[in-house]
């Protein structure tokens, strides 16, 4: 095998271009399935069962189905039906949904382990419930959580390569269509490899010391 550097030149800007709209999906994705996430965790502590229900019925059907076939099911399904966005949108929206079903678990533990003191505090002093949650409640769970939540941005940023089966031009899509015109795909698979290694293991050292550093808090 020989490796042709002006390969890797000639492919660097189409993989700046890539990684924008990887960087752009794993944001936006990540954003969207920390907020579903935090919904689906207060409805599943509904009081009211016709709440709870639903939500713990979708959101076990969400996360017990493998992600590509929710991207096939939004790319192609849902536009026979009128529902139709670009494909970095549906991707974003796929991610998400995908994600917050598992947020959703990791801010039900956040919540779940607030000291039950914190509640009945709130309670004896005659805190209203939304001023509870708002107040003393999810402050201290978000604390408790966010390492895990930032792993959950590393996942997503690894399955951003899935997008490529619906045609999103990020890293990996920009390598195939590179490697398909000029028939070297050793170069620009590679370097598109080594690029999700160097983003991914240092934000996963940070995510370390947030994590010691929010424990000794």
């Amino acid at each position: 095998m020989n490796w042709d550097w002006s390969a890797v030149a000639d492919f660097m800007p189409r993989l700046l271009d890539g990684l924008v709209v990887t960087l752009q999906a794993t944001l936006l994705g990540s954003l969207l399935a920390f907020a579903l996430g935090l919904v689906w965790a207060l409805a599943l502590r509904s009081p009211t069962r016709f709440v709870r229900w639903p939500v713990g019925v979708v959101t076990e059907f969400v996360r017990n189905t493998p992600l590509l076939v929710q991207l096939f099911f939004f790319f192609y399904v849902l536009p026979v039906w009128g529902i139709q966005a670009s494909p970095l949108v549906t991707g974003v929206i796929a991610l998400g949904l995908h994600y917050s079903t598992y947020t959703a678990e990791v801010y039900r533990a956040g919540i779940d382990g607030v000291p039950r003191g914190q509640w009945e505090a709130a309670v004896a002093l005659g805190l209203p419930r939304l001023h509870t949650w708002k107040a003393v409640v999810l402050p201290q769970a978000v604390r408790r959580v966010v390492p895990a939540l930032g792993n959950y941005v590393i996942a997503i940023f690894k399955e951003t390569p899935l997008l490529a089966a619906i045609t999103v031009l990020e890293m990996l899509q920009e390598a195939r269509l590179f490697g398909a015109q000029t028939f070297q795909y050793v170069e620009p698979f590679t370097v598109v490899g080594i690029a999700f290694i160097l983003l991914s293991y240092p934000t996963s050292l940070m995510l370390r010391a947030l994590e010691r550093r929010l424990a000794s808090y």
